[in-house]
C-alpha cells in the first residue's frame, strides 16, 4: 500500500489544486478569488455548515476521492481545528484520480482551502476533536454536482 506523508499546507505547495485561505496578519481584508469557479449557468451558490467528528487515528486509510467537475469547493473552519486535505491530479486517461501522484497536507488551525473545479480530493477529514466548517460551492441538483470514486486504499501518515 502506498503511503502519502502529510506536510504543512502552504499556498505554493497547494497552488496546483486551489487556494489556501488565511486571515491577514494586520487589520484589513484579503480577497480569495483565484480558485473560485462555476462552470454551469443554472447552478446556484450554496453555503452549508458541517460538523465533522475526528478520525480515530493516523494513518488514515483513504479509500474514496471526490471531485466537483464544474464547481470549486471552499472549506473554512469556524474555530481552531486541525484537519487534513488529500488531493491528486487526474490520471492520464482522465478516468479518475492518479493516487500515485497524490499529495497530503496538514492544515493549520486558522487556514481554509478552496479546491479548484474538477480537483480530486478526499472528503473532509478532521483530527483531534469535532470541528465545524462553512462550505461554499455551486450546485444545480444534478449528478454533475459531485462524483465519488473508490481508490486505494492509500495510507496518509505524519512524516
Amino acid at each position: 500500500m502506498r503511503t502519502i506523508e502529510l506536510r504543512p499546507l502552504t499556498a505554493e505547495g497547494f497552488a496546483a489544486y486551489g487556494e489556501v485561505l488565511a486571515f491577514p496578519d494586520e487589520p484589513g481584508r484579503v480577497y480569495f478569488e483565484r480558485a473560485l469557479a462555476n462552470g454551469r449557468l443554472d447552478a446556484r451558490a450554496s453555503l452549508s455548515l458541517v460538523r465533522k467528528p475526528p478520525i480515530d487515528a493516523l494513518p488514515l486509510q483513504a479509500r474514496v476521492m471526490e471531485r466537483h467537475e464544474f464547481s470549486s469547493q471552499t472549506f473554512l473552519p469556524l474555530g481552531p481545528a486541525r484537519w487534513l486535505v488529500v488531493v491528486a491530479p487526474h490520471l492520464a486517461s482522465g478516468a479518475g484520480p492518479d493516487m500515485t501522484r497524490g499529495e497530503a497536507f496538514l492544515v493549520g488551525a486558522n487556514q481554509g482551502v478552496t479546491y479548484g473545479a474538477d480537483v480530486w480530493h478526499h472528503p473532509l477529514t478532521v483530527l483531534d476533536a469535532p470541528a465545524d466548517f462553512a462550505v461554499f460551492m455551486w450546485r444545480d441538483g444534478t449528478s454533475g454536482d459531485e462524483e465519488f470514486v473508490d481508490v486505494g486504499p492509500v495510507a496518509v501518515a505524519l512524516g
